[in-house]
């Protein structure tokens, strides 16, 4: 089975969002929207909103957040993260990582700070950065 890997480019706009999110300067983002499935490595240098399926590991440079669609079958490399969704794999943020309630991690987390509303669920081990 060939493996491919996505490189996301820069839009001028775009409706990258969350109710939660104050670190979104419109400087350019990538929104994967529910439906896509994405199979393969995935890599962005901007934010990402995802909402559809990536089989694969996913590198973001920036902020990811994770809707609760979304769902990641693979590792996540971010500077920060939001997930609402599932991830299945090992996630490691340089910044902060939130749970929120909705999501669902099977795999180790390593942070640099981390915070869990409660309901979400964790199954793993959680190494704190410095």
């Amino acid at each position: 089975m060939a493996t491919s890997t996505f490189t996301a480019r820069k839009e001028a706009s775009s409706p990258f969002s969350t109710s939660n999110s104050n670190s979104n300067d419109g400087s350019g983002s990538c929104v994967i929207a529910q439906g896509t499935k994405i199979e393969g490595n995935f890599q962005s240098s901007e934010n990402v909103r995802l909402d559809g399926t990536v089989n694969g590991d996913f590198t973001c440079e920036k902020k990811l957040v994770v809707g609760r669609d979304g769902k990641v079958d693979g590792s996540i490399r971010a500077r920060e993260a939001m997930i609402m969704g599932t991830v299945t794999g090992d996630v490691d943020v340089q910044g902060i990582l939130q749970l929120d309630k909705t999501a669902q991690v099977k795999g180790n987390i390593a942070a640099g700070s981390l915070a869990i509303e409660e309901g979400a669920r964790f199954d793993g081990v959680l190494k704190m950065n410095r």
